[in-house]
């Protein structure tokens, strides 16, 4: 599913975080991961063996991608990757209009300061970060799999 939304923060919460706020609360794993498309370590996480084959390997966990600091969301480089038509899949879209000043750099009371970052959720709390640099897939799948447990 794609949702698509102009909101750029200003001090407030946008309709793209309170979304996603609520979708953190279940007590399903979700994955909330942002990136860019102009942002090479971004498309890199976009072979083969990476965002789709993770997001076919776990239906049960709903994965996010927002779309950050760029004024496109990117939808036409993930869907030739093979990401967008599954049904746990969402892109959402924060927006950054040629020409705007301050980019994103908090979302859900968390700092982002790089691209790609990825966090891992359960039950409204953040289990697992990964803040700087593009994801490896095993230890991505094994932090799924970790808070699926008890905590």
């Amino acid at each position: 599913m794609f949702i698509d939304s102009a909101a750029v923060l200003h001090g407030a919460e946008s309709p793209v975080e309170r979304q996603v706020a609520e979708a953190v609360k279940s007590e399903r794993v979700t994955v909330v991961h942002f990136w860019a498309p102009w942002c090479s370590n971004c498309k890199s996480e976009l072979n083969e063996h990476g965002w789709k084959a993770f997001i076919n390997a776990n239906p049960n966990v709903q994965v996010f991608f927002v779309t950050i600091w760029s004024d496109k969301d990117g939808r036409s480089i993930l869907r030739q990757a093979g990401v967008g038509g599954q049904p746990n899949f969402t892109l959402l879209t924060h927006l950054n209009p040629p020409g705007a000043s301050g980019r994103l750099s908090e979302f859900l009371g968390e700092r982002i300061g790089w691209l790609p970052t990825t966090w891992v959720f359960r039950e409204g709390q953040l289990r697992y970060a990964l803040n700087y640099g593009e994801v490896r897939f095993p230890m991505l799948q094994q932090m799924v799999d970790d808070s699926l447990g008890k905590w």
